[in-house]
């Protein structure tokens, strides 16, 4: 039994070796061998399903792959298979759904798009059989390794990917299909400075290239430069402005900005053309949510699903509200959607969070809790969250801020008094403060911003498996510390409305309280703290857009809080008052009080506007945007207690004995 990682690679080879040569049953017989000692592992598993319908063992086939599907519900090869598996059982319609799914998933697969192209042509369907083929065909072009870059990044190997990327662009310093690529990477690293240089010279090499352009709006959302998003955006609608997709891309971008009116009418014009299309209307949807419209952002959402039955962005959107409460004939439809066995993998997870919503709501909790925990599990697999690895990083944190590391730099530094970071774990209560805090005329609320997290990973450095954050904090300079936080605060600016303040709420912050403090020594940091076991679950049920992977799994989640609170615990001995603390349950039971804490710990004067912080009408983007446009209450104190039975591997996590 192989025990070791490169034991494991050889015998995958031979595998291999043996499948290509024609001999399927050693190939199998070496596939089984790998599942017996890693019964998740992709490779082994798609093996052991192509060795098995070559000896046409479909049923055995099938095993494997569903097998392989559930541990990787988005690994196009499998997909790629289980067409290849359909169509040779005689099903062309499941055949044609698992290619055109193998491509959403991998849009480099040759194999796929040829076959998608042979069986539209032989249905009738000309248009999709002329798109296949076109794909099939450019793919059939491209460079051997910038196929084997979109393989690797298909299949979340991105350090490989990178590596492929940036040897092929030394020899093909111009390629565009390149440069975008090495964009895609550095978005996945959340290196996002890079991907946005990258394609803005992609843009410049070729002016046509819609997918570079659309993937330049990408990258300049994704680093909140809303105004310049939008301005391509404005570029690609002014080329054709009764396009459908120029018009939608240019109404997200416009919602981004704050332009709502001018975002409506667009998704107007776009439905005009296409009237049941169910990301238009999903996405109408949210932006009537952000404006505070709920009533008409439910009829939205409804519509979506009108449209589209299956469509479980909508049905979570809905959960999202926190305030909807699901009718019996809509809990019924997502019941039949989700034993569906070809329901795409991402409506699934939506439709088993909303799913946990709408029992919890019903106060059926096991039930609940089961489709909770369904969702968090398609979800842990998709991600593949290492709690030890984020453990060791958060550790090191500790090591290396030590008081020797703030005592050399004491006096360094960008002196701008005016950033507020909020932060600690999501769903502890931080978009609260945010809107508490945001509602005083001397402080603007931003949004979660990128700016701190980006230029952590600007100072790990590039090379493979090492890191140099954050070690090279004791190596930086007066100067350079000064220009990063002088950076910081110009970068933000763009967010700003003028007020001499502002809020920056990335939770994640709190990770990287020491670079804050060397390169911005004024700013204030409160860490909004809410009960352990409330928070956790609170996060365990709550579908994040992006990031917090650490929630999808009861024991993860209850390791990182612990973690937080040490490094929490960390930064008070090494900065002490530097971090204000705020209990959310506190907030709850003493809001005037808290509110003057917060504002006398900001050196701002009490107002009014603070403590009827649910009537302001700025827009809120994150979870709690319905919840923080109520009066204070405590719904949410002990939601977990109905649960508790489940929840035993959350509580050792925690360090609860009892």
């Amino acid at each position: 039994m192989a025990d070791t990682r490169d034991e494991r690679s050889a015998q995958l080879k031979s595998g291999q070796d043996a499948l290509r040569s024609g001999d399927f049953g050693s190939a199998l017989a070496i596939a089984q061998t790998l599942i017996q000692s890693g019964p998740e592992d992709a490779e082994s598993l798609y093996l052991a399903a192509v060795a098995s319908r070559y000896l046409s063992d479909f049923a055995a086939a099938q095993g494997y792959l569903s097998q392989l599907q559930a541990a990787s519900p988005e690994f196009g090869r499998a997909w790629q298979e289980a067409g290849h598996l359909a169509r040779a059982e005689g099903n062309q319609h499941g055949a044609i759904a698992a290619f055109t799914r193998a491509v959403q998933f991998n849009p480099a697969l040759e194999a796929s798009w040829r076959a998608l192209a042979e069986m539209h042509s032989a249905a009738g369907n000309t248009a999709e059989a002329a798109a296949s083929q076109a794909q099939a065909d450019r793919i059939r072009l491209m460079p051997r390794e910038l196929l084997a870059v979109t393989n690797h990044l298909a299949e979340g190997r991105l350090l490989k990917a990178e590596e492929f990327c940036r040897h092929y662009l030394r020899h093909s310093p111009r390629s565009t299909e390149g440069m975008r690529l090495l964009a895609q990477i550095g978005i996945k690293l959340g290196i996002l400075d890079d991907a946005e240089f990258l394609l803005e010279s992609a843009a410049e090499f070729e002016p046509d290239n819609i997918q570079v352009r659309l993937d330049y709006i990408d990258a300049l959302r994704r680093r909140q430069k809303f105004a310049e998003a939008k301005a391509q955006a404005e570029a690609l609608y002014a080329r054709d402005p009764e396009s459908p997709l120029f018009q939608s891309h240019l109404a997200i971008e416009a919602m981004q900005t704050g332009e709502y009116d001018r975002a409506f009418e667009l998704f107007d014009q776009v439905l005009e053309k296409l009237p049941n299309d169910p990301a238009t209307l999903t996405s109408r949807g949210h932006a009537l949510k952000t404006t505070g419209a709920q009533d008409d952002a439910i009829a939205s959402y409804r519509s979506a699903l009108a449209a589209k039955p299956d469509h479980g962005d909508a049905y979570y959107a809905l959960a999202n509200l926190k305030t909807y409460r699901f009718a019996n004939d809509e809990i019924s439809a997502m019941l039949a959607q989700i034993d569906r066995p070809e329901l795409a993998f991402m409506d699934r997870a939506h439709m088993s969070f909303a799913l946990g919503k709408a029992f919890e709501d019903r106060e059926e909790y096991e039930a609940s809790f089961r489709h909770y925990d369904a969702g968090n599990t398609l979800k842990r697999r998709q991600t593949r969250y290492d709690a030890d690895t984020m453990s060791a990083e958060l550790a090191l944190q500790a090591q290396i801020c030590t008081p020797d590391l703030f005592e050399k730099h004491d006096g360094a530094g960008h002196p701008a008094p005016d950033p507020i970071f909020i932060l600690g774990l999501p769903r502890a209560g931080s978009t609260l403060l945010e809107q508490i805090l945001a509602s005083h005329s001397q402080i603007d609320g931003t949004l979660e911003l990128p700016n701190i997290l980006a230029l952590a990973h600007r100072l790990r450095g590039r090379k493979a498996g090492e890191t140099l954050y954050p070690a090279v904090l004791h190596d930086l300079s007066s100067e350079q510390l000064a220009e990063m936080g002088e950076n910081f605060i110009e970068n933000t600016r763009i967010h700003r409305q003028g007020a001499p303040m502002f809020i920056d709420k990335m939770p994640n912050n709190f990770r990287h309280i020491g670079l804050i403090k060397l390169i911005l020594p004024n700013a204030r940091i409160i860490d909004a703290r809410r009960d352990p076991m409330d928070c956790c679950f609170s996060g365990f049920k709550q579908l994040f857009a992006e990031g917090q992977e650490f929630t999808y799994g009861l024991e993860e989640i209850g390791r990182y809080y612990s973690d937080y609170v040490s490094l929490m615990d960390h930064w008070d001995t090494v900065l002490p008052g530097a971090v204000l603390r705020v209990q959310h349950e506190d907030v709850l039971d003493d809001l005037e009080g808290q509110v003057s804490r917060m504002l006398d710990y900001l050196g701002l004067p009490f107002e009014q506007s603070c403590l009827e912080f649910h009537k302001s009408k700025r827009a809120v983007r994150t979870a709690s945007s319905e919840q923080v446009r109520r009066p204070i209450n405590r719904d949410g104190v002990a939601a977990w207690k109905p649960f508790e039975p489940w929840l035993g591997p959350l509580r050792s996590a925690l360090g609860y004995t009892d």
